[in-house]
């Protein structure tokens, strides 16, 4: 420890009271964040010669070279602020999971005429929302089923406002046409209320009340309301059938598996609402070398559970290591649960099919895993770098490109790769201004130095690589500015495309004196540039052409006379964005406050 920081004066000194710690190394780098009901004994226990830490915690306390501690008024206070600052700061030495809290829900709408949606975000706003679900495709599904059996509409309010007559949903039976008043408001909500019990559970109660409104529509001899009935419980027998697990009650329950192989470890969640499986969802932690399932499990449920609702049953492979969890959890979220370890029946086959799962898709990531090490492996041993399994995982690339059409909308993009895998989150796009259109030249110059001038003031490190997409003429603008920032040279790689832009036929191209290097169709090295390098182009691309479609938007609409920016505001509004107001009769544009009959002529006929 260094003289300024005292360690044993700091131990003595701390408080008997909840907090949480953090572990610095000399660099003021977080390396590991924890929680405490006891701050001394916790934290002094890291630092006895009779410490039984793990062989991973046992390295990070080697480079410990200071503490800092932030005391709480609970536990529970503690673990959200653990759990904020591990999201956060992503310590080196912690367990840690993607943040993927913005899980799909589906959502009726608050309207009278409820609408069913596909939604992601904060639950708060109006509406009734059901979920989380593991995956997009269980939200679709089910929105397909309740289509099918309840008829409910899943048209946006532009549309639903401004129909006609029914649309094509209504046509093949997926929609009873509430728009144009084919249904009335009564039965319509009796529809979404049934809709709602059968995603609670309640299924069969759902089913005997469609048998018996058939038997008395048929009684009164309304055979046509009959017949329409019989259909749709029909399609909900269906349903039933089809649904791949049995149905248990009305529980809500999330069923964790960890298992560990070959050095990784992966948790698979399934989720079951309203007695209905779901699906399952396959998360694989880092930082988990030497940690067991326990302390894993006990990570995720931190992680996950502290901003994503948590149900109120909990099937587990394994038993949570700190008893108290799920109390601190209640505690600062308001919702209980139970966990239960040994499951019988029906939730014992499922924490057999979720282990099942869990080892497929870890035996899967495992092999995809060591093809990905293979290659930055390739890559570092071609560009002579480091090959120590820590450099390899910490190698930080980062890809550089420019996309425009003709000058237009001109866009960068850089995107990372690292611990052997693309990182979209880390992904950044940079809309160029103030160059000539189409200086393809005075465009990377302009990316690289707003990019750059952050690592020469000492606000962020420099990347072991720096791709640029380009031959020599960009890769000298990037040299150059390099050299104006006071950078190393050496971490510059342009990719020259080969005859016929065919992968495998580029060139590299070195800032410094290195000769150019053609690696050749075999080259896991190459392999790996290729690929960086396509996402770079496809992630500029994408930006380009978002770009350039706002500016058209608002550009055709501004050179429309008598066209300012309310009325446009509201006919965006109304027809709900840009292509619904190119689709609009001249009727349906008349019908927007402030639009005239000679205007909506003329907006008409300026958007043909």
């Amino acid at each position: 420890m260094p003289d300024e920081f005292d360690l044993k004066s700091f131990l003595a000194d701390l408080p008997n009271l909840p907090g949480v710690y953090r572990h610095l190394d000399a660099q003021g780098e977080v390396l590991y964040v924890g929680k405490a009901r006891d701050l001394k004994r916790r934290v002094s226990s890291y630092f006895q010669k009779t410490s039984s830490n793990s062989p991973r915690i046992a390295h990070m306390v080697a480079r410990v070279e200071r503490v800092e501690v932030t005391v709480t008024r609970s536990e529970a206070e503690a673990l959200l602020l653990e759990n904020n600052l591990i999201k956060r700061l992503k310590p080196r030495y912690n367990i840690l999971f993607r943040d993927d809290k913005s899980y799909p829900y589906l959502m009726f709408s608050g309207h009278e005429y409820a609408r069913i949606a596909y939604y992601r975000g904060a639950t708060s706003r109006k509406g009734r929302f059901f979920g989380p679900y593991p995956n997009s495709w269980a939200v679709r599904e089910t929105i397909q089923i309740l289509q099918k059996v309840f008829r409910l509409r899943t048209c946006e309010d532009s549309v639903f406002a401004n129909r006609s007559r029914p649309c094509l949903l209504y046509q093949i039976g997926r929609c009873s046409a509430p728009c144009v008043g084919h249904i009335s408001l009564a039965d319509y909500q009796a529809d979404v209320e049934r809709a709602i019990s059968f995603l609670d559970g309640q299924a069969d109660e759902v089913l005997k009340d469609i048998e018996a409104r058939m038997f008395a529509a048929s009684e009164r001899l309304d055979f046509e309301q009959a017949a329409l009935l019989r259909d749709q419980m029909g399609a909900l027998s269906r349903v039933l059938q089809q649904q791949s697990m049995e149905q248990i009650g009305q529980d809500d329950v999330d069923i964790i598996g960890v298992v560990a192989l070959g050095g990784r470890t992966c948790v698979n969640l399934a989720m079951v609402r309203g007695g209905r499986h779901l699906g399952d969802k396959a998360f694989f932690p880092s930082h988990t070398v030497d940690d067991s399932p326990a302390d894993v499990l006990a990570a995720f449920v931190a992680q996950h559970y502290i901003d994503t609702r948590i149900p109120p049953v909990l099937v587990s492979s394994h038993k949570l290591p700190d008893a108290n969890l799920l109390a601190l959890l209640a505690e600062q979220t308001g919702l209980k649960a139970r966990l239960i370890i040994r499951p019988q029946g029906l939730r014992k086959t499922w924490l057999e099919q979720v282990m099942k799962n869990a080892e497929l898709a870890l035996m899967r990531s495992l092999s995809e895993s060591s093809a990905r090490e293979a290659r930055t492996l390739d890559l570092a041993e071609t560009l002579a770098l480091d090959t120590d399994a820590a450099s390899l995982q910490a190698l930080r690339v980062e890809c550089f490109d420019i996309s425009h059409t003709a000058g237009e909308a001109t866009q960068a993009s850089c995107v990372v790769y690292q611990h052997h895998d693309m990182q979209p989150s880390m992904y950044r796009r940079y809309n160029i201004a103030g160059i000539t259109p189409g200086d393809d030249y005075a465009a990377m110059r302009q990316v690289l130095s707003r990019r750059f001038t952050r690592v020469a003031d000492g606000d962020a490190p420099l990347p072991d690589i720096v791709l640029i997409d380009g031959g020599k003429g960009q890769v000298e603008v990037a040299r150059q500015v390099f050299v104006e920032l006071g950078l190393d040279t050496s971490v510059l790689v342009g990719v020259a495309k080969g005859e016929g832009r065919k992968v495998g036929l580029e060139t590299l191209i070195f800032a410094d004196e290195r000769e150019p290097l053609l690696l050749g169709v075999e080259s896991p090295a190459l392999l790996l540039v290729a690929q960086i390098r396509d996402e770079a182009h496809r992630f500029a691309i994408t930006g380009m052409r978002a770009r350039r479609a706002r500016a058209r938007t608002v550009s055709r609409l501004e050179e429309i006379e008598g066209v300012g920016a309310r009325r446009r505001q509201r006919l965006l509004a109304r027809f709900g964005g840009f292509s619904g107001v190119v689709d609009a009769s001249i009727d349906d544009l008349r019908s927007v406050e402030g639009i005239s009959a000679e205007l909506a002529e003329r907006i008409y006929h300026a958007l043909r």
